[in-house]
């Protein structure tokens, strides 16, 4: 079976990807440096998950997992190029899922140089220990954030995103295009896939649905941005790591039919690719914390606000490229996925 890098495989999707490995026999070595955006002791828990126990991890030391043989997991960081090389020289993978990053749109409003170093030092540095070790795919996460001011619905990769309204947005879109770059310039196979507002069991806590839950908890308001006239494409994690493997198993090639002089964005004549995953079902954002209200057992205090900085009104994926040629289906809905989380919520924090 292929052996696989996973980056950020203690956040919440690069844990649930990593588990989904192992079960299906892959070989997998996680990387993350467990930093502070948010309590690392929630990460610790997640790698307990997968048998990586807390005291073993240390700074460049290798830990292997007590409940899959196949698993070893390492505290590093991305933009360490020589440490990652060397890493990636050694173990001679063949598919890395790069999805360490620095997330959140807001906090990229107050700290710029986060997504500097994270965000596009860190993606050099894969890009480059791709050309170098001959990894057969590329993975990697970008988001639904790059559509910014776009206004046409649902969202395709064949839109134009060039008019970000926030630096995480814009560190997504420059990922892609320096994806491209390499995939042009050494032929190495890139995926990158454009994530719509994932939540689910062991999410993260700066995302409002995470918010809502600690708040109802301890009967505390919860802010609701542009009056709940909102709209996402909400997706289940289950849905998106589904959506990642049969993605990973197929590196992308170079499309014969590509033209310069009208071309597709979301292809090349070289071996790139960019794919939305997503629920391709907006929900409102009332609805949303009403099936929260309803998980919790009892309702939020709101507060009602306007928009804020960097955040955009709807977002709705067009999936049509994952549904024919990945046989992608998203099968959780809102309510069966809000329960699951709300019911990890309570039981997590013993509520």
């Amino acid at each position: 079976m292929m052996k696989v890098l996973v980056t950020g495989s203690a956040g919440f999707i690069g844990f649930h990807l990593t588990d989904k490995l192992l079960k299906s026999g892959y070989e997998v070595v996680g990387i993350d440096n467990i930093n502070e955006y948010y309590d690392p002791a929630l990460k610790f828990a997640r790698l307990a998950q997968s048998g990586i126990e807390q005291e073993k991890v240390l700074w460049h030391r290798e830990v292997q997992s007590s409940s899959f043989p196949a698993y070893r997991f390492i505290r590093m960081n991305t933009e360490n190029q020589g440490e990652l090389m060397s890493l990636c020289a050694r173990e001679k993978f063949d598919i890395i899922v790069h999805l360490a990053a620095q997330a959140g749109v807001r906090y990229s409003i107050q700290n710029p140089d986060a997504y500097a170093q994270s965000n596009l030092v860190s993606f050099l540095n894969i890009l480059e220990v791709s050309r170098h070790t001959a990894i057969k795919h590329l993975v990697y996460a970008s988001s639904s954030s790059v559509y910014g001011l776009n206004e046409n619905m649902p969202f395709s990769v064949e839109h134009n995103v060039d008019h970000p309204v926030s630096l995480y947005a814009a560190s997504k879109k420059a990922n892609e295009l320096m994806a491209h770059t390499y995939s042009h310039l050494y032929r190495i196979p890139t995926s990158g896939l454009r994530f719509f507002t994932v939540y689910g069991p062991w999410g993260r806590p700066d995302m409002a649905y995470f918010l809502f839950a600690d708040a109802i908890t301890k009967g505390k308001p919860i802010q609701v941005f542009n009056h709940g006239k909102m709209k996402r494409d909400f997706t289940y994690v289950d849905d998106i790591v589904n959506g990642i493997i049969s993605v990973m198993v197929k590196p992308a090639e170079p499309d014969p039919n590509w033209s310069g002089k009208n071309p597709d964005p979301a292809r090349s004549t070289a071996p790139y690719r960019i794919l939305n995953i997503g629920n391709n079902e907006p929900v409102e954002l009332m609805h949303f914390i009403q099936e929260i209200e309803k998980g919790m057992g009892r309702e939020a205090i709101k507060e009602m606000r306007g928009v804020q900085p960097g955040d955009v009104t709807a977002t709705w994926a067009n999936v049509d490229d994952l549904i024919e040629n990945f046989g992608y289906q998203p099968k959780v809905s809102i309510e069966e996925g809000i329960k699951s989380f709300t019911s990890w919520y309570r039981a997590y924090y013993q509520q």
